[in-house]
């Protein structure tokens, strides 16, 4: 097993539709993919995917050891750009030493684990028992791992393989739940002698909502409705408002469309050249690409009445977003945040995602609670749903020991030990097989969730060559 086996196998899995919810080619493929080659798997009723190989002559002694993945992928693309995740191969290229999808999701979250798993299933190591669980719709609520049926697989021990950052081995996560508000609201007619604009904000970086939520990027809403409701001194209406798609993801793009006088069209839109202009230098480190932009559209139906319009900005803008609080007891650890993530119109509604994270449960709750009360005020209805535990630290792991100890006979230096803010599907394994001992490390990643994400090829070769040694010595 060698880094360019894994590679060659992920190239593969970018040919494969995967979206969260629409994994049924990917199962086809692992089920395929073990059958070839006679090896054990079973498929639960869920989508959950298990892939057992037997020990190397010698090793047969040696305890299990699950290797975890997930099937599917963050489906993202720059607005404007024409393309089909349930039809089309992701366009990647190899540049400077990355393998980066430059308009889309690369889905090396978590695509790079399962190539990793069936690398090691094709491969003839000499290690003990190995068994491969592949998971459903990670990235929209951990549906498999909530489903996984006591005794799916034997193994005491787990490596997760959806960590994103070489050198770092994860003993900890957040716990997560989303929260989604909706607004229903009047219309009322155009007025005569209006014209209408849409206003963008893009050009945002975005990223995970976990691992990225402490870098200080723009949040294409949180701006847009920032502008809007500067501008409600004028009279305006809005006939639209939206952006942002995953509750995992922070929004890069967001527009609205509003009507305004005509005689006051041309003021407008310098009014959102003048904030494009601040935004740039509010984001020139983090967001260089942001910006705001305002062009004559063609104006359909009808606009949102008038007061509603303003009770929904108002509230969308005092709506949480960001780092709540970081960890007192882990330097740089983010320990509770909220996402504002999208929002979208559904006929005479509007629906707004969030999600919130932390390692503290009672933290987790009250923050929820304090988002649930910003669109209490404004008369939202709330719901909470999705939650997922965290997964508390255990320094005294025997799996810990084994992959430091290997990382540093490697390497010549002991790897950082760490938890991390964004989720882990280890917290709900912890609930299921409490006496599961874990961790979870990977290659470096960057830009999940968002085009533009990337794989550094030279990490994939210590994070395989760290990922051998552990396995072929695990006892």
């Amino acid at each position: 097993m060698d880094s360019a086996t894994v590679l060659k196998i992920f190239k593969e899995i970018t040919n494969i539709p995967r979206e969260s919810g629409h994994e049924e080619a990917m199962v086809a493929f692992l089920q395929q993919f073990a059958a070839s080659r006679g090896l054990e798997c079973k498929t639960d009723k869920t989508g959950n995917v298990l892939i057992c190989k037997k020990a190397a002559p010698g090793k047969e002694e040696v305890p299990a050891l699950v290797l975890q993945a997930h099937q599917d992928m963050v489906c993202e693309k720059n607005a404007g750009f024409d393309f089909d995740f349930k039809t089309q191969p992701i366009p990647y290229v190899i540049e400077d030493g990355w393998m980066i999808a430059k308009e889309t999701t690369l889905g090396a979250d978590d695509g790079i684990g399962i190539a990793a798993c069936l690398a090691l299933l094709d491969s003839d190591l000499p290690c003990g028992p190995l068994e491969c669980l592949f998971t459903i719709s990670e990235e929209t609520g951990m549906d498999g791992a909530f489903a996984l049926e006591e005794g799916f697989f034997d193994g005491k021990t787990l490596i997760n393989l959806d960590s994103e950052d070489e050198g770092q081995m994860f003993v900890g996560c957040a716990g997560g739940i989303d929260t989604t508000a909706t607004f229903s609201f009047n219309r009322e007619p155009l007025r005569k002698g209006y014209k209408s604009l849409k206003i963008r904000v893009s050009g945002g970086l975005g990223g995970h909502s976990g691992d990225d939520i402490n870098k200080g990027r723009a949040n294409a809403l949180r701006e847009l409705v920032r502008f809007l409701f500067t501008e409600l001194q004028y009279d305006y209406q809005l006939l639209s408002i939206g952006g942002g798609n995953k509750p995992n993801a922070i929004c890069r793009e967001a527009e609205a469309i509003i009507a305004v006088p005509s005689d006051e069209a041309e003021e407008m839109v310098a009014d959102v050249k003048a904030f494009s202009e601040l935004l740039t230098a509010e984001y020139a480190i983090t967001d260089p690409g942001l910006r705001a932009s305002c062009e004559p559209c063609k104006a359909e139906g009808q606009a949102i009445e008038e007061g509603d319009a303003a009770n929904l900005i108002a509230t969308l803008l005092a709506c949480p977003h960001g780092v709540e609080k970081m960890s007192a007891d882990i330097p740089g650890l983010v320990q509770t945040s909220t996402n504002l993530a999208a929002v979208r119109i559904e006929g005479d509604e509007l629906k707004v995602i969030t999600n919130q994270r932390s390692s503290v449960v009672s933290e987790l709750h009250a923050l929820a609670e304090r988002v649930e009360a910003a669109f209490f005020l404004g008369s939202f209805d709330v719901e909470h749903h999705g939650e997922y535990p965290g997964w508390k630290p255990n320094l005294k792991s025997h799996i810990l020991e084994v992959t430091v100890a290997s990382y540093k006979k490697l390497f010549g230096h002991e790897p950082e030990v760490k938890a991390i803010h964004a989720g882990l599907e280890c917290g709900l394994f912890l609930n299921k097989f409490p006496h599961l001992d874990m961790i979870s490390f990977g290659p470096t990643l960057r830009g999940v969730h968002a085009p533009g994400e990337k794989l550094e090829l030279a990490s994939l070769d210590k994070f395989v060559a760290h990922l051998t040694d552990v396995v072929t010595n695990f006892k």
